[in-house]
Parts: structure tokens; C-alpha cells; sequence
């Protein structure tokens, strides 16, 4: 068995510290709203009662998480899907890099999946800029939650990195945990799903043989969510708009309301697509490379699966003919629903301040929703350019 214990204050909770912590959540008395909120046919003590039963990690995620989240999709999505799923080896634990859309579902939703084939759920990478209270922090980290440390100094920074990276390489290689991380700092908000380089880096730190086997070791699988209706979408929207001018400065319990913003908006269909490990090949192909061209090679391995996972829905396309002015999709949905969707946009953007430009906030935000169908336009030009295919191994 390895040993975990110089990461304690990074780590999950054990199942013991799961029990004490669940128990001292369930004497919390905001619960029964919550319990009724996710459970409304079942007493008001009905969540606590379960968080009483508990008696692991794994309890909590079959009785309570599993039962969210079915609530989540049953009441906020039309259709739930995914694909990909015979991409995973059961016999080896595996770096999942993903896409990110929302706080809390992206990571969730991929919990889920893995519950209903019979696969060991993974820990979770999560900002600690989410931890705002103890309640929030015992419900985290017993949920497999891995404390991404962020608002430090570059020295602290550069320990913090080497601890989280060793920390996701001896789970992995010791066949310990699987781990899900996404594959940027912060979600995409902009609707361009872009691995960071510094991330990538931040993985090779920890590992003591050369480049190739470095990442090789890690099993890297790339995920891509897709929702219809973006999560917290007028609010990404705002952020950008903000920040054009200005630095942006969340306020007080704004992740918060991001978080119960996502789980409650309406977001139509949803896909989660599983793509291919990333290969022997791929990885020899960008240790050959100089510096950071090595990394550059695996980010584009990952983005290529990302967006080529990435499932487009009519908003997309709807929004794609409004930005470009034009009707180039317009076999993909009919009049009523692109009217549809524009009455959406508009009463979306009525919810944030009336101080702010309100014809820039409606360009950013159909181009959260216009951005995928362009990446995927540019990933089909690449995708024809001789020799491109062979390049990036596939």
C-alpha cells in the first residue's frame, strides 16, 4: 500500500474522517431545505437520516450522491447520454482530463457514469477557493474532493504544484485511485475548451523517468461535456464583459451562487463523451520535441479529443448564424427554435445590472454558445491538410 500521509492537507477524507464529518453535517439545520429541495416526496429529516447511515466514502456516494444528481438530470435536463465508456481499462486507474462547463456537475456527472458501469469513481481536483465554510468543506472533501490550493505567492505556488502532482502520479501509478482534473485553471467561458500548458507542465513535475514515460504513466483520458443551455451562462457572460475594462473581483459567496445557479438552471441535453487514452505514440511523437513544443503536442492530443467529443446541439448552431449573420445552419433548426432561444438570451440578460453595455453582454454570451461550432470547423479544416492526421497520431 502507498503511503499518503505528507498530503494530508490536500487529500480526501478518509472513510472515518467521512463518517465524523458527514455526522456533523447532518445536525446542520439548513439541511432540511436541502433535503427537501432534492427529495420533496420524502420527510424533512430524510437527508439527515441518510448522512446517519453512512459508514463510507462509498456509502455516501451510492445513498446520497448518486440520488442527487438522478435528481439533477430528472428535474434540469431533457435528455442525459454518453459515449465512450469501453475507452476505459478497468484493470488500470487513469488520469481523466476534461473539459470544463460547470463548478460542481462536470465532475459529478462523470461520477455518475462511472456508478452505473461498475467503475471506481475517481477523486476530484477542486479549487480551494470553494471551500468558504466548514460546512462546504466536509461535504467536499468526503466526496472524493483533491484541494487545488489557489491565491498564493509563485514560491508557494511552485510547492503547491509539486505536492499536487505527486499526489495525482503515485494514486495513478499505484493503482490507488483514478483522478479527475479539468483541463484548465477555472471554467471555459468563453465556449473554447483549451488545455493550459502550465497544467501539463504541472503533471511532469512529479515524475522521476524520462518525458515519454512520464506521461505514459498517467493513462491520460480525455472527457468533453456538452450542455445544451450552458450553465451559469449570463454570469460567464458578465465576467468577460467585466473584465474587458477591468480586473474582475468575485464578491462575497459568488462561487457559491455559481454552484446552486448550475444545478438549478434548466440545461437541456446533456452528453459526456469518454475519449481514447492517449497513446504510446502520441507521447514518444512529443518527447521528440524541443521544450515547451513536447507540451504543446500533448495539449493538442487532448483538445483534439475534446472538441472532436464535444456534441453540438441547436443552440449552438442558432447562435452561430446570429453571430456570423448569416443562415449556414440553419437546416439544423427551425424558425420557432432559433425565436426560442433569442427570447432565452434576452430574458437571461435582463437578470444581470442594467449599467453594463447590453449589446456587448448579448455578442459575449452567443459567443459562448457560437464558439464550439467554430472550433469544430477548425479541427475539420486541420483534419484535411495533408499529413495533419499522422501528425497528431491519429
Amino acid at each position: 500500500m502507498i503511503d499518503l500521509s505528507e498530503f494530508e492537507s490536500i487529500s480526501p477524507y478518509t472513510d472515518e474522517e467521512a463518517v465524523k464529518a458527514l455526522n456533523i453535517v447532518a445536525e446542520n439545520p439548513v439541511l432540511m431545505e436541502v433535503s427537501q429541495y432534492f427529495f420533496p416526496d420524502e420527510s424533512p429529516d430524510y437527508l439527515q437520516n441518510l448522512l446517519k447511515q453512512v459508514k463510507s466514502i462509498d456509502d455516501f456516494q451510492v445513498m446520497v450522491m448518486s440520488k442527487v444528481i438522478d435528481w439533477v438530470l430528472e428535474h434540469t435536463a431533457h435528455n442525459f447520454s454518453y459515449d465512450g465508456i469501453a475507452n476505459i481499462d478497468r484493470e488500470r486507474k487513469f488520469l481523466a482530463l476534461s473539459n470544463h462547463r460547470d463548478i460542481i456537475l462536470d465532475p459529478a456527472i462523470t461520477q455518475l457514469v462511472l456508478f452505473r458501469n461498475g467503475i471506481p469513481l475517481t477523486e476530484i481536483a477542486v479549487g480551494d477557493n470553494l471551500i468558504t465554510n466548514k460546512f462546504i468543506e466536509y461535504l467536499i472533501r468526503s466526496n472524493r474532493m483533491i484541494k487545488v490550493v489557489r491565491g498564493i505567492s509563485a514560491r508557494e505556488l511552485y510547492l503547491s504544484s509539486q505536492m499536487l502532482s505527486k499526489y495525482i502520479r503515485l494514486n495513478i501509478t499505484g493503482q490507488k485511485s483514478s483522478i479527475w482534473l479539468a483541463q484548465r485553471q477555472g471554467r471555459t467561458k468563453d465556449g473554447e475548451d483549451i488545455t493550459e500548458q502550465g497544467l501539463l507542465k504541472m503533471l511532469d513535475m512529479s515524475g522521476t523517468a524520462d518525458f515519454k514515460r512520464n506521461f505514459e504513466e498517467l493513462n491520460i483520458i480525455p472527457l468533453s461535456i456538452s450542455y445544451e443551455y450552458e450553465p451559469c451562462d449570463v454570469l460567464k457572460a458578465r465576467e468577460l464583459l467585466i473584465s474587458r475594462t477591468s480586473k474582475y473581483v468575485k464578491a462575497p459567496g459568488e462561487d457559491l451562487n455559481s454552484i446552486l445557479t448550475g444545478i438549478k438552471q434548466q440545461k437541456g441535453n446533456i452528453h459526456l463523451n469518454i475519449g481514447t487514452p492517449l497513446t504510446s505514440e502520441e507521447i514518444e511523437a512529443a518527447s521528440e520535441c524541443d521544450k515547451n513544443d513536447r507540451y504543446q503536442w500533448i495539449r493538442h492530443a487532448v483538445d483534439l479529443r475534446v472538441i472532436e467529443g464535444y456534441r453540438l446541439w441547436k443552440t449552438n448552431y442558432i447562435a452561430y448564424d446570429l453571430v456570423n449573420g448569416g443562415n449556414k445552419y440553419s437546416e439544423e433548426y427551425s424558425n420557432y427554435e432559433a425565436q426560442a432561444f433569442i427570447d432565452y438570451m434576452e430574458r437571461q440578460l435582463d437578470t444581470v445590472e442594467k449599467s453594463l453595455d447590453r449589446e456587448s453582454l448579448r455578442e459575449i454570451f452567443l459567443r459562448i454558445y457560437s464558439n464550439p461550432v467554430l472550433s469544430k470547423e477548425l479541427l475539420a479544416e486541420k483534419l484535411e491538410l495533408p499529413g495533419w492526421k499522422l501528425q497528431w497520431g491519429r
